[in-house]
C-alpha cells in the first residue's frame, strides 16, 4: 500500500537523519548517483514554493549544497543530456537536437563521455529511466534500463518499477564503485504522445479504470487556484490547471526519489555516495524550455557529499552550469580527462569546472554559457548566451525568422489558452505578447538587477554598451574555444583552412 504523505516525511527523516543507523565502511570506494528530472524546475518546497509539497527533495536538501544559480547549457531535453553526460555543449559534442524518432541526431563518434570513461576507469555504470542520447557506443551502461528496451512510462514514471531496479542494480553490485544514473520521465509532457493519461501524464498508475496502478504512489491533487504561477506562465485558468497537473507528476518523482534513496541507503551505500540532483532544461511553458532565458535554463542543482557535512542546508550564490557535472564527477573519481581530437582540430578540453571546491568553501563563479542550434528537426533557431553575474546576453543567430514552437508545447493547454486570446483580441495575463515571442532582436540583454523578468532589452541602451561589447567578446571567445561552427553566422561563412576565421558576406546582417 502506497505510505500516507506523513509517512514519506517520516520516511525521509529516517533516510537522512541517520536514524536508521546506516551501514558505515571507511573503506569503501566512492560512488555516485545522478539523478535528473525530466523539464523540471523549482516546483519544491526547498526552492520556496510553498504551494507544492516535495518532503524527499527537502529532506535531500538538508544533506546537500543548495546552488541558486545552476544553468543548464541547452534548453532542450537530448542536447542537454547529452551536454551533462560529456561536459560539453552541444555544438561541440554533437548532439544538436532530439535523439530519437526522425530528428535522429547523435553526439559524434569519438567523443569521450562519462559512462565510457567510468567504465575505461574501472567503475560500474548503470542507467535506469531516460535515455535519449546516443550512439550506444558513446554512452555504454553496464546496466541498462531505458527507452531503449522497455517502456519510458514504467522506467520513468513508475516509481514502484524505478525502486526494484535499483534494487537489482545496488543487489547486484560487485567491488567496483559504481555510477548510477536515474533519469525520470516526469514531470515531462505527455498530452502529445499519450493524452489518456492527461497533459503530464498526472493520471498515469493512479489506480483509476484504464490508468493503471503504481503501488507506491500517493497521488497529490491541486487546485490550480492555488498553485504559484511564475512570472513567465499567463495567469489564466487553463494555465493554472496545466501547472496544477504538473505539481501532481513532480509529487510522483519527489516520492519516486524517496524511494531510490531509500535503497541507497538500505544497500549501506548511503555514507560513501555522493548524490546529485537537477533537471535537463526549463519546464515545458512559454518562455521555459527550447529558450536560453533564465525561464528556459535556470534549474534546480542539490549536491550531497557525505564528505562535507559542514555544507549541508546552506545555500550557494557561485554560478553553475550543467557542464559542469562531467568534471564534479570524474574529480569525485580521480579519474583524468583524455587527449584526444574531434576531426583532427584542437585537442578537446572541458570549459566547466568540478563543483567539489564549492563543498569546502563558497567560491566566485559568476559566468555560465549556453547553446542551443535545434529542438525538434524542423525547429532550427541557434541562441548563443551567457550570463555574468546579473547580465544575461543571447544572441540569437537566425532573429529574422519566428521563433518555433515545438509539437507538445503546441497542442498543451497553456499555450493553445494563448494562441485562443489572441485570435479572439482578449487580455492575455502574459507579460510578453505572441508577436514579440516570436519575433526577437539579435541582441538581448536583460539586468537582474533591476529586471529580474527579463522584460526589458538593453542591448542597445547606451549605458550598457560596454557590457555589451564586453559580454560578445566573452562569448565569441568561449564558442572559438568550443570549435562552434555556428561561430560566423549570420553574417560570416567559417573557413578552417588554412586557419579558421570568419569570411564576411555583406548580407546587411
Amino acid at each position: 500500500m502506497p505510505l500516507p504523505r506523513r509517512g514519506w516525511v517520516i520516511v525521509a527523516l529516517l533516510l537522512f537523519g541517520g536514524i536508521c543507523g546506516a551501514k558505515k565502511d571507511p573503506s569503501r570506494s566512492r560512488n555516485v548517483l545522478l539523478i535528473v528530472a525530466d523539464d523540471g524546475g523549482f516546483e519544491s518546497g526547498v526552492y520556496n514554493n510553498t504551494a507544492i509539497d516535495t518532503p524527499n527533495l527537502d529532506a535531500l536538501a538538508q544533506r546537500s549544497l543548495i546552488f541558486r544559480n545552476a544553468f543548464t547549457s541547452v534548453s532542450s531535453c537530448s542536447p542537454s543530456r547529452a551536454s551533462i553526460l560529456t561536459g560539453l555543449p552541444q555544438h561541440q559534442n554533437g548532439m544538436y537536437g532530439l535523439h530519437q524518432d526522425v530528428h535522429h541526431f547523435n553526439s559524434f563518434d569519438s567523443v569521450r563521455s562519462l559512462s565510457l570513461l567510468l567504465s575505461q576507469a574501472g567503475i560500474r555504470t548503470g542507467i535506469i529511466g531516460k535515455k535519449h542520447v546516443g550512439p550506444a557506443a558513446v554512452y555504454p551502461f553496464d546496466f541498462a534500463y531505458t527507452e531503449e528496451n522497455s517502456s519510458v512510462l514504467q522506467v520513468g514514471r513508475n516509481i514502484t518499477r524505478i525502486k526494484m531496479l535499483v534494487r537489482k542494480f545496488m543487489q547486484s553490485q560487485d567491488e567496483r564503485p559504481f555510477f548510477l544514473y536515474v533519469a525520470f520521465h516526469d514531470p515531462h509532457r505527455c498530452g502529445h504522445s499519450q493524452p489518456q493519461y492527461g497533459a503530464f501524464c498526472e493520471k498515469f498508475g493512479n489506480g483509476e479504470t484504464g490508468m493503471g496502478w503504481i503501488p507506491d504512489w500517493k497521488p497529490q491533487h491541486y487546485s490550480p487556484e492555488k498553485v504559484q504561477v511564475p512570472f513567465f506562465v499567463q495567469d489564466t485558468p487553463a494555465a493554472r490547471a496545466d501547472l496544477a497537473a504538473q505539481y501532481t507528476t513532480i509529487g510522483r518523482m519527489d516520492q519516486g526519489i524517496g524511494l531510490v534513496l531509500e535503497e541507497l541507503h538500505s544497500a549501506g551505500f548511503l555514507n560513501s555516495t555522493l548524490v546529485i540532483y537537477t533537471s535537463d532544461n526549463g519546464i515545458p511553458f512559454p518562455s521555459g524550455r527550447t529558450n536560453l532565458y533564465w525561464s528556459g535554463t535556470a534549474e534546480p542543482l542539490l549536491i550531497s557529499s557525505p564528505e562535507h557535512p559542514h555544507r549541508w542546508g546552506q545555500v550557494s550564490s557561485a554560478y553553475a552550469s550543467l557542464l559542469d557535472v562531467t568534471p564534479t564527477i570524474l574529480d569525485w573519481f580521480s579519474v583524468p580527462y583524455p587527449s584526444y581530437s574531434l576531426f583532427g582540430k584542437r585537442t578537446v578540453s572541458l570549459t566547466g569546472k568540478s563543483l567539489l571546491p564549492a563543498l569546502v568553501m563558497e567560491p566566485p563563479w559568476a559566468t555560465v554559457f549556453a547553446s542551443q542550434s535545434l529542438h525538434e528537426v524542423t525547429m532550427h533557431y541557434p541562441m548563443r548566451a551567457v550570463q555574468r553575474g546579473p547580465l544575461r546576453f543571447i544572441h540569437n543567430l537566425l532573429n529574422r525568422t519566428a521563433f518555433p514552437i515545438d509539437q507538445d508545447f503546441y497542442v498543451s493547454p497553456t499555450f493553445q489558452d494563448l494562441l485562443n486570446r489572441t485570435q479572439a483580441g482578449q487580455p492575455t495575463h502574459w507579460n510578453k505578447t505572441l508577436h514579440s515571442y516570436y519575433y526577437r532582436e539579435r541582441w538581448e540583454l536583460y539586468d537582474h538587477t533591476t529586471d529580474p523578468t527579463e522584460s526589458h532589452n538593453l542591448a542597445s541602451d547606451p549605458h550598457y554598451a560596454q557590457a555589451v561589447e564586453e559580454l560578445r567578446g566573452l562569448l565569441l571567445k568561449w564558442q572559438w574555444e568550443t570549435d562552434d561552427p555556428w561561430v560566423c553566422v549570420p553574417d560570416g561563412v567559417l573557413e578552417d583552412k588554412p586557419s579558421p576565421q570568419c569570411r564576411p558576406l555583406h548580407n546587411e546582417l
